[in-house]
């Protein structure tokens, strides 16, 4: 069964694991049945910063998992493609949609996460990380005073996305002036809020914020509607 998670606004802040992160790595100790699920986080978005890396390793190695990250700015990997491969969940960490597309695709590691995707492998991630599966997003990618939409996903995920939907006041109006120009039809996350695929459909909406959820936002007779998902509040409760 192929996999993904994309969260509209989620993080390991400090190093101290989000009850989102919670749900992926449960979800990854299913893979292979492992008792340590391997995860690996690529923070591409963010030109490779240590400290996104450091914050990661932290959160995922107290959650019990055998962490690892890839850089492509000093890159160190050769077979992307083994690599991943071998990873029960691979975490795509937020920034600069654009850039991180444009830089896989340079490296080829677009290639390599649809194969490692195609072998069982979970894709997951936040806002950048979210966006990148999907064939088009809205993003701050060219200016952060500014959202815009591109066009310019991996495109495993029909359909565009938008995280962040209630935590930036201007994420809405964007999506819908986009819709109204012929942006493909979007799913909306909110904060804390994870939309979980499995081969290509969503199976379901999880949140851990109570009230929290996705909406499909669409034009219907030049009209932009909005359908509010039902989701499932997701316990974080620390290990």
């Amino acid at each position: 069964m192929r996999q993904i998670v994309a969260m509209g606004g989620s993080g390991f802040f400090g190093g101290v694991p989000s009850g989102l992160d919670r749900f992926v790595v449960e979800l990854a100790s299913n893979i292979r049945s492992a008792a340590r699920p391997k995860v690996c986080f690529v923070g591409t978005a963010t030109g490779d910063a240590p400290e996104y890396a450091l914050n990661f390793h932290r959160a995922y190695g107290a959650l019990g998992c055998e962490t690892s990250d890839l850089g492509l700015f000093a890159r160190t990997v050769g077979d992307l493609q083994g690599f991943l491969e071998d990873k029960d969940a691979v975490y795509v960490g937020g920034g600069n949609t654009v850039s991180l597309l444009a830089v896989w695709r340079a490296h080829g590691l677009d290639t390599a996460l649809r194969s490692a995707y195609g072998s069982g492998t979970i894709l997951c991630g936040s806002s950048a990380g979210m966006n990148c599966w999907f064939e088009a997003s809205v993003t701050d990618s060219f200016d952060l005073a500014r959202l815009d939409g591109v066009r310019d996903g991996l495109g495993i995920l029909s359909g565009s996305a938008c995280p962040h939907y209630d935590g930036e006041a201007e994420r809405r109006p964007t999506l819908h002036r986009l819709l109204a120009g012929g942006f493909p039809a979007c799913v909306a996350a909110e904060n804390d809020v994870a939309l979980h695929y499995k081969d290509e459909v969503l199976a379901e909406v999880v949140t851990t914020r109570a009230g929290a959820t996705a909406y499909l936002v669409r034009t219907e007779g030049g009209a932009v509607v909005e359908e509010r998902l039902q989701s499932r509040l997701f316990k974080d409760v620390p290990a």
